[in-house]
C-alpha cells in the first residue's frame, strides 16, 4: 500500500489546520528536536503519535480541545502534522498499525542517541593498567544501528 503524505506542517492552533481535509486518513504528530550547538548540530522531527481518523480535519481540531492529552504539548513545545489520506478503513488500519510498531522499535534507540542526561562513558583498563575511555551509549547505539545498515547493505536489501 502506497501513501501519499502531506508536507509537515507548524500546530500552533487549530487555525493552522483548515485546510486539512475532512477525509478518512492516518496522522502523525513530532516534536522538533534540536541537537546542542555545534558543527554537527541539526535540526529534527521526533514522531511521538500515530492515529487513524475517519475525519482528519476534525480529529487534528481536536488536539488543541481542553482534555486533549496532546494540547499542553503542543503548547510548550514547536510541535508538527502530516497526514495521508486513506478511504478503506482497512488501509488506514493497516498503515497506523505499521507506523505505531515502527514508533515503538525506535523508541529504545532514540532514548540512547537523544538521552538528556550526561553521557553514561564506558571505561576500560589497558593493558598497563591506565583507565581509559570507550564510548558513550549514544556512540554505541550509533554504531548499533549502522552496522545494521551495512549488514542490510550487503544482503541486498
Amino acid at each position: 500500500m502506497e501513501m501519499n503524505w502531506s508536507r509537515w506542517s507548524r500546530c500552533e492552533s487549530s487555525f493552522e489546520l483548515l485546510l486539512v481535509p475532512s477525509q478518512p486518513g492516518v496522522f502523525a504528530l513530532a516534536e522538533e528536536v534540536v541537537q546542542p550547538a555545534g558543527p554537527e548540530s541539526r535540526r529534527m522531527l521526533a514522531v511521538f503519535e500515530v492515529n487513524e481518523a475517519e475525519d482528519l480535519s476534525r480529529s487534528l481540531s481536536r488536539l488543541f480541545a481542553v482534555g486533549s492529552p496532546w494540547r499542553e504539548r503542543m503548547a510548550k513545545t514547536r510541535c508538527y502534522v502530516r497526514y495521508a489520506l486513506a478511504p478503506s478503513i482497512a488501509d488506514r488500519r493497516a498503515a497506523a498499525a505499521a507506523l505505531r510498531n515502527w514508533l515503538s522499535t525506535q523508541r529504545e534507540v532514540a532514548a540512547q542517541i537523544f538521552e538528556k542526561a550526561r553521557p553514561q562513558v564506558e571505561r576500560e583498563a589497558d593493558a598497563d593498567g591506565e583507565d581509559t575511555e570507550l564510548k558513550t551509549m549514544a556512540e554505541r547505539a550509533v554504531d548499533r544501528v549502522t552496522h545494521g545498515m551495512k549488514i542490510a547493505k550487503t544482503a541486498g536489501r
